[in-house]
């Protein structure tokens, strides 16, 4: 082994000594709300620290379930998160498109105003959306009151902007030779060499629709109509928390996305990479 390899060997021993123990802080809060899971509320509080699951998760769930109807939640949740993310994939990708490849007036004005909104706090915007969306049009306890309001991303805008700017202008003035039509120009020719980008965009927009809480708490009122977080959110009430109900429907939440995470972070890393590089 010559001393190159040797020091290359010694640098990615050092890097794993480093990064192991991290990654064991990272995931031991995963790991305890998976063990919580499987214990009756009582023992969740116990003065003995247990770090194995027990066997009570299917308890947990059952009153979950029978508490919250949590299985249709998670329905709502994933129909809410799988439209939401198509659309504004699709509006984000359309906005960024025209950014990067179309000269008009005020363009400059608008991507000042884009990138303005990223300061803006969230609270700031929420109640007056809230009065719009519930008094105004009178969408409260729908889905379009769910999906519509969001859908607007600066951050997915200014990300396809510099992803459509990489691209040469030479294969699109091209394919306009050939009389190819502008919309096809962007669905077939600029959203595939978009691809990886694309599914980066699309991991971050369902994660944050998944997660969403505060907005789909305010907007809908109904029971039948709560999506999964506000779902778990009902089991804190006044004078009784169901811990193992809340921590099984953490379990239930959190693993598939992780799952879902593992199995495409090759694919986010390369979007991320390729819209972060000019």
């Amino acid at each position: 082994m010559t001393s190159r390899s040797q020091r290359q060997l010694g640098r990615s021993i050092a890097l794993h000594l480093v990064l192991t123990p991290l990654a064991l802080v990272w995931l031991f809060p995963l790991w305890m709300m998976v063990v919580f899971s499987t214990m009756p509320d009582n023992g969740i509080f116990s003065p003995g620290i247990e770090l194995l699951p027990h066997d009570g998760f299917l308890d947990n769930f059952n009153n979950l379930q029978r508490d919250t109807n949590f299985v249709g939640a998670i329905g709502i949740s994933v129909s809410v998160a799988v439209t939401y993310t198509f659309l504004s994939v699709l509006l984000t990708s359309m906005a960024g498109w025209a950014l990067a490849r179309y000269e008009f007036l005020g363009k400059g004005v608008v991507v000042a105003i884009i990138l303005g909104t990223i300061t803006l706090p969230y609270a700031v915007v929420l109640i007056p959306q809230f009065i719009m969306v519930a008094r105004d049009f009178q969408l409260a306890n729908t889905w379009i009151a769910l999906i519509v309001p969001p859908l607007f991303n600066s951050l997915g805008v200014l990300f396809m902007r510099q992803a459509f700017s990489m691209m040469p202008a030479e294969l699109f003035d091209a394919a306009r030779v050939e009389g190819v039509k502008e919309w096809r120009i962007f669905l077939f020719v600029a959203l595939p060499l978009a691809r990886p980008m694309l599914a980066a965009l699309a991991i971050i927009l369902f994660l944050a629709s998944w997660n969403n809480y505060l907005w789909p708490l305010l907007i809908n009122s109904q029971p039948g109509a709560m999506t999964a977080p506000v779902a778990l959110g009902t089991l804190i009430g006044l004078t009784k928390v169901s811990w193992g109900g809340i921590m099984a429907g953490a379990v239930m939440l959190t693993v598939p996305m992780l799952i879902v995470f593992v199995l495409l972070q090759r694919h986010f890393i390369a979007g991320i990479a390729a819209g972060a590089v000019k």
